[in-house]
């Protein structure tokens, strides 16, 4: 089936109301935009009406570190102060605060092969690809694999999932997709619980994109859980040191997110710069990958 021709209703509302995710979501908006005031845990428990107590317990068990840490690891003044002093990247000057050491577990332990040229410029005819949406850390997730591994994994906020799906077909627009939740489940697993992370049995991924993009996401792949690199940085890894804007574009394409961790991706003065599932997803990540590192 041509994914212009017909694209299968996804599975809606498959995250509470009340989640996790959006908590913590709210947090994380809260502390970007309000940073220089530094606001409590009291001030923002009575934003969302909730609990001080509550919010803590909420935001400690999902993040890994409470809403003040956070603050410390992530807002833009504490992180400016640091690389303009001691030009550390931005996740190095997250450590300098006390949050922790840099994380030494191998990231995903993803083991990854590229379709050929060929079928990429098929713009994939010929494959046949499975979806289906699941609950995540970081919202709604929309996981796509074929039969040789993950292909796609995309992020969608409550009532966007039929937007997300099209934002995802459309990079393989000859391929068939066919809905099918219980060969994508086991992927979310895989893929958020640490304790499945294992080199045993090792995460298949399958890139489909251009040569160059090909290249930019298996250097964006060494790059290591808790750490983060500029573009620049990818550009002279791949052997192009003045293609940083090409690579800025083939970063935006990546169509595995987080198991090909394009948001530990920053722009050169360190700043988060954009993402494709919005910026306050990346700091998420980011703030995940600190705690947990």
């Amino acid at each position: 089936m041509n994914a212009f021709a017909q694209i299968a209703q996804p599975v809606t509302d498959v995250t509470p109301e009340g989640s996790d995710y959006e908590t913590v979501r709210c947090v994380i908006e809260m502390i970007t935009l309000d940073y220089r005031d530094q606001p409590s845990l009291e001030v923002i428990a009575a934003e969302l009406g909730q609990s001080p107590t509550q919010l803590q317990k909420v935001f400690t068990r999902w993040a890994g570190l409470s809403p003040k840490a956070f603050l410390q690891a992530v807002t833009l003044d504490h992180a400016k102060r640091l690389l303009g002093k001691e030009e550390l990247p931005l996740l190095e000057a997250s450590y300098e605060l006390g949050l922790s050491g840099p994380g030494r577990l191998h990231d995903l332990f993803v083991t990854h092969e590229a379709m050929s040229p060929g079928e990429w410029k098929a713009r994939g005819g010929g494959l046949t690809i499975r979806y289906g949406f699941h609950p995540s850390p970081f919202g709604i997730a929309l996981v796509m694999a074929t039969d040789r591994g993950l292909a796609g994994l995309a992020f969608a906020d409550q009532n966007s999932e039929k937007a997300c799906l099209e934002d995802m077909t459309c990079r393989w627009p000859n391929a068939e997709y066919v809905e099918d939740r219980e060969i994508t489940a086991p992927y979310i697993t895989r893929i958020f619980d640490r304790s499945k992370w294992s080199g045993d049995q090792p995460l298949k991924v399958v890139l489909i994109g251009s040569d160059f993009q090909v290249r930019v996401w298996q250097s964006l792949l060494k790059i290591p859980f808790g750490k983060a690199v500029t573009y620049s940085d990818v550009a002279n890894d791949i052997g192009q040191p003045t293609a940083s804007r090409a690579v800025g574009a083939a970063i935006g394409r990546n169509p595995i997110s987080f198991v090909v961790p394009c948001h530990r991706a920053l722009g050169k003065s360190g700043a988060l710069t954009g993402y494709h599932w919005g910026l306050t997803r990346k700091r998420a990540i980011l703030g995940w990958e600190a705690g947990a590192a």
